[in-house]
């Protein structure tokens, strides 16, 4: 796997405004992946921040998210335990993550791992405002290592393959929430 870069300056705005996701997945040093992803959304920041908080719903939110639950609240830094599905064909593994998300609304959610099937599970999400207030530019990137015999290749194709349905769903469900609220308060 080679490491690219997702633009989310001006000239690649430009790119994410087809609303199709961006993605790119690396393998580093000592085991460690590297993904990222970003899509232009359109809807302001508080809307998809606000799917994106909703803890206790991100299984009916997220594809491959199968239960999340908010166990700890304390203000801007909250403990949620999660367990995701990915495979190929029959083949699929479930996992299981808690994580420390710390909130700095309305720019940027941090997330690292507290416990759980990886040594390293870092990362974040980043919202920046687009040309209107109607449009966001979400970027996601994490750093990560399984606890368990993860091939390389196999890695790079799952989150090929899952990353865009992540973020389509996302850019999806926050266009039409915004867009049903828009509507019933004109």
């Amino acid at each position: 796997m080679t490491e690219k870069r997702i633009s989310t300056n001006s000239s690649g705005d430009k790119e994410l405004l087809d609303g199709n996701p961006r993605i790119a997945i690396s393998y580093r040093a000592n085991d460690l992946f590297h993904a990222e992803g970003a899509i232009a959304v359109n809807a302001p920041a508080e809307t998809i921040w606000n799917l994106l908080t909703d803890y206790n719903n991100l299984s009916t939110i997220i594809p491959k998210v199968i239960d999340s639950r908010l166990i700890e609240d304390n203000g801007s830094h909250k403990i949620i335990d999660q367990t995701g599905k990915s495979g190929i064909l029959f083949i699929e593994k479930s996992v299981r993550i808690v994580l420390k998300v710390t909130e700095k609304f309305p720019n940027a959610l941090l997330f690292e791992i507290v416990e759980g099937d990886f040594s390293t599970y870092t990362g974040s999400w980043s919202f920046r405002p687009g040309s209107s207030r109607e449009q966001t530019f979400v970027s996601w990137q994490t750093d990560f290592k399984p606890t368990f015999f993860a091939p390389p290749f196999l890695v790079s194709f799952l989150q090929h393959q899952d990353l865009p349905v992540v973020m389509k769903a996302i850019k999806a469900l926050a266009e039409s929430r915004y867009h049903k609220n828009k509507e019933s308060n004109s």
